[in-house]
């Protein structure tokens, strides 16, 4: 079984789909933290990530790996930690609309699933990645919402408004994206999380997920 969440940062994909998969007892896959830690690896490298051909000749020289606890595994050292660091969130989004890159990315994710029923979480999860997933959801937010949950986060560094900024512009560059980009998914559920909490959230994906 796939359950597959796409949506913009700050609409609580990750906490979402790690408390689905916990309560249906399946594999909670982040989709961004492969892209995030291929980034980390790049940029600890030297590699300018507007050099394509670099980056994707970097990635293809690492191993990723995801463990039972979902967390990333960079050529053996779990780099979970350091994901959600200012420089690299500020250059996940191109790295990640690089083809090639998201191949590398998709066969990974694809790789995990041949053994284990997933939640999975992301930009195209729902329209590219799984399109064929059996319940499909997109996760949505006003921005000033988005902008206040990853700063209430404390994983950066950056003012609330310098924050809401860099938001925006990676949902620009994710929407505008030639390969895999954020939209939603015509059979997917469409839940705006501004005014629900998390356990609402989740009780209206466990209930579509039972009504099947």
């Amino acid at each position: 079984m796939v359950v597959a969440i796409d949506g913009p940062a700050g609409t609580g994909k990750s906490t979402i789909a790690g408390i689905i998969a916990e309560r249906e007892g399946i594999v909670f896959l982040n989709s961004g933290s492969f892209y995030r830690a291929i980034t980390l690896a790049v940029l600890e490298a030297g590699i300018d990530v507007k050099d394509s051909q670099a980056v994707i000749d970097h990635a293809k020289t690492l191993k990723l790996d995801y463990s039972a606890d979902s967390h990333l595994i960079l050529n053996g050292v779990d780099v979970n930690s350091r994901l959600h660091e200012d420089k690299v969130s500020e250059n996940a989004s191109p790295v990640s609309a690089i083809p090639e890159i998201r191949k590398i990315v998709d066969t990974r994710i694809h790789e995990v699933t041949k053994s284990h029923s997933i939640v999975c979480e992301g930009r195209d999860m729902t329209t590219v990645v799984f399109p064929d997933a059996e319940f499909k959801f997109y996760l949505d937010a006003s921005l000033d919402v988005q902008a206040q949950r990853r700063f209430d986060q404390g994983v950066s560094n950056l003012t609330l408004e310098e924050i809401k900024e860099s938001i925006r512009k990676r949902d620009e560059l994710d929407k505008n994206k030639a390969v895999g980009s954020l939209k939603i998914a015509p059979d997917a559920t469409y839940i705006d999380t501004s005014h629900l909490t998390i356990e609402e959230v989740c009780a209206i994906i466990i209930n579509k997920i039972h009504q099947k």
